[in-house]
């Protein structure tokens, strides 16, 4: 899988990612959880593109909020670094649906199972101890990523805002195509895009771009419940708008 996420000068996020982009069961349980989300179910996608995307905006959301001089919560409370909560962030993406193998129902538990039972070939170079500490805290950021787990972390609570932040039309579009038009599919298909910026009056500022007001339902359903059970409430705000002449997605529905 053509996994990448910006490491910079985190050399141990570059080791994660090379051994993630080289692992093939883990590259196989993706392809399989898409299989199980599209084919068998008609949902979106929950596979390589979706948790990309929902790496790369934990990734950003993580360094945006340490610029802004929050903590993340392996380095307060097992005295570890930075670099190593980018770790835990992104393979808290990478493998919050791998559960979509088994079934919809209880994936965040079955993804944090299986997560358990696979991550050490995807911590190269880590001693023992810091890949026990990461470990865990991968498998919380996974089972919390729902929001009816309060997550208890800062990373966890980061990992379930990005989730929900993959909610652009290009995600609806397989469901749609297929005949599903309903409010999800509809409104999803109304994000233009999703902003990840430095806030004004809080450290994050995720602003949302509509082409048609019924994506406000994408943000009140799907959003704003992972940002009040996150833990982060305080550092984060939101602010969706319909830009330019409002788009018409459907011309009439039948039931």
């Amino acid at each position: 899988m053509l996994f990448t996420v910006p490491c910079k000068q985190n050399e141990k996020l570059k080791n994660v990612v090379k051994a993630v982009q080289k692992n093939k069961q883990l590259n196989t349980l993706l392809r399989c959880a898409n299989i199980t989300a599209i084919d068998r179910m008609g949902y979106s996608d929950h596979g390589p593109v979706h948790v990309k995307i929902v790496a790369n905006m934990a990734l950003e959301m993580l360094r945006t909020l340490v610029k802004s001089g929050v903590t993340p919560s392996i380095v307060k409370d097992h005295k570890l670094d930075n670099d190593d909560a980018e770790v835990v962030v992104v393979l808290g993406a990478l493998l919050h649906d791998i559960g979509m193998v088994v079934h919809r129902k209880n994936h965040d538990m079955n993804s944090a199972m299986i997560t358990f039972n696979i991550i050490d070939e995807l911590l190269p170079g880590y001693d023992e101890e810091k890949r026990t500490i990461i470990k865990v805290e991968v498998v919380h950021c996974v089972f919390c990523h729902e929001d009816e787990i309060q997550p208890l972390t800062v990373e966890a609570g980061i990992v379930t805002i990005a989730d929900a932040l993959d909610m652009s039309e290009g995600r609806a579009r397989i469901p749609f195509d297929a005949g599903v038009v309903d409010i999800h599919s509809v409104s999803a298909l109304a994000i233009k895009n999703v902003n990840i910026e430095k806030g004004k009056k809080k450290p994050v500022h995720i602003r949302i771009e509509m082409s048609n007001s019924a994506g406000i339902f994408q943000i009140d359903n799907l959003l704003k419940p992972r940002v009040l059970t996150s833990g982060l409430r305080e550092y984060i705000d939101v602010s969706a708008e319909v830009s330019g002449q409002e788009k018409s997605i459907i011309q009439k529905i039948k039931l």
